[in-house]
């Protein structure tokens, strides 16, 4: 017997969650314990409560909804992603993981399923970055990535403290207790649209992700000498943007020289102060994301990067500040969770293709403490992060049927997989890096 699912149903709760938003439609701005946010996650619990799932809420808001197995003392099997959405996106990221893992849930419930491993829809807080400057806060911390203190020191751009704001959300634990061991879960498997274009053009319906690529975030910021544009002579000038603007192309080189097919470079942020079109800029802010899969090409690049700072700023006489924000290690997916994934799409003749993520998920923080793998589903034209993102309620719901046999797969996995994750060194080295970089300055 194969899994029905409510496509109406799907396209319904994906439109309504839309409608709880801070920008008009067809955008959508969720951020992170704003009102808007708060009443989203109230939709997402009234879901949760209508499939008669438990539902426990940690002390920085991951929202974990639980199908009890036959068997609840062996460990979950968890799937689940989020639903805060950058400003003026669209209304697929993350929300197709979490309404789509309930509607997986909702689905193995009509066939008569009993899972024997207890299944867990998680909506992690914040996968986005933008109100705390750094993403992933509920995975990095369920896999103890991040600790208390380091949650209590996040600060947002009006400089309010995590703290405060989420217990103004209601959430007054101790986040002490939001890390969770290894071993904790059996598995965890996240759906995703693709947020790119390989499964659209190559007219497949699902991807079965083998890796996930690993971010590393620079926050520089480069400092010359302010004057009159007028006034201060060509010979004379310690211009900053000219400096920055030169970084910026050396990212963009760097990673086009590189070896590997997945290593991308990207400077996201550039601030310029004090921004007056008659004055001389004297400041500039860059945020530099660096990512591959392979943890080596990663880390040759922030170096290189490093280097090009130092030397465009001591020949443009301007200094720079250089902060590893991040260097967070690869993903390989876990074998076990691969193999269900594999045969669930078998199983409805679906056509399927390994895929490498180049975006990082909440899946990427998760294979530290469980074997982790993802699905993929297409983006048209591969849009995401804007309004015209866009997967059909077909596409999604093959998703989803994938989705709810993997997990029923795994719930009845009676061995513990052996993750073939090769997170432990590479965090070793990404404590490294992070040592040698970190709050470094460059004249």
């Amino acid at each position: 017997m194969l899994p029905t699912i409510r496509t109406d149903w799907l396209t319904a709760a994906i439109d309504k969650l839309a409608t709880i938003s801070d920008a008009p439609a067809p955008a959508v701005t969720r951020i992170l314990f704003t009102p808007t946010e708060l009443a989203g996650r109230a939709f997402i619990r009234q879901l949760a409560r209508e499939l008669g799932l438990a539902i426990r809420e940690d002390a920085l808001g991951n929202i974990f909804m639980r199908w009890e197995g036959a068997q609840p003392d062996l460990a979950a099997v968890a799937t689940g992603s989020h639903i805060d959405a950058i400003p003026l996106s669209g209304k697929y990221d993350g929300v197709v993981g979490v309404i789509g893992a309930l509607e997986a849930i909702h689905a193995l419930q009509e066939m008569g399923f009993q899972p024997q491993r207890s299944l867990e829809v998680i909506m992690f807080t914040a996968e986005e970055p933008t109100r705390f400057g750094l993403g992933c806060l509920g995975s990095r911390a369920l896999c103890g990535q991040l600790s208390a203190a380091d949650l209590r020191q996040l600060r947002d751009k009006d400089g309010r403290d995590l703290d405060s704001v989420r217990q103004e959300a209601g959430y007054k634990g101790d986040l002490a207790s939001v890390a969770l061991p290894s071993g904790h879960y059996h598995a965890f498997v996240e759906l995703h649209i693709e947020q790119g274009p390989r499964l659209e053009r190559a007219g497949i319906a699902l991807g079965v992700v083998s890796s996930i690529a690993a971010p590393a975030t620079l926050r520089v910021l480069v400092a010359g000498e302010g004057g009159h544009a007028g006034a201060v002579l060509m010979p004379q000038r310690r211009d900053a943007l000219l400096a920055a603007a030169e970084i910026a192309l050396a990212v963009e080189r760097i990673a086009l020289e590189s070896l590997s097919p997945n290593a991308v470079a990207t400077t996201g942020l550039f601030q310029v102060l004090p921004g007056a079109v008659n004055s001389i800029p004297s400041q500039v802010k860059l945020e530099i994301d660096m990512r591959d899969t392979h943890l080596e090409t990663r880390d040759g690049m922030v170096t290189a990067v490093q280097a090009a700072i130092h030397e465009i700023t001591q020949r443009r006489n301007t200094t720079a500040e250089v902060q590893l924000l991040n260097a967070d290690p690869p993903a390989v997916c876990g074998a076990e969770v691969v193999a269900a994934v594999n045969k669930a799409a078998e199983q409805l003749h679906l056509s399927h293709m390994p895929l490498v993520s180049r975006a990082y998920h909440d899946a990427l923080f998760m294979a530290q403490i469980c074997p982790t793998g993802m699905i993929f589903v297409p983006s048209k034209n591969g849009y995401s992060h804007r309004p015209e993102e866009y997967t059909s309620p077909e596409q999604i719901a093959h998703g989803v049927k994938t989705l709810a046999l993997a997990l029923a797969e795994l719930s009845l996995s009676a061995s513990q997989p052996v993750s073939i994750s090769a997170s432990q060194p590479v965090s070793e080295s990404a404590r490294q890096l992070m040592e040698r970089l970190e709050n470094q300055s460059v004249s």
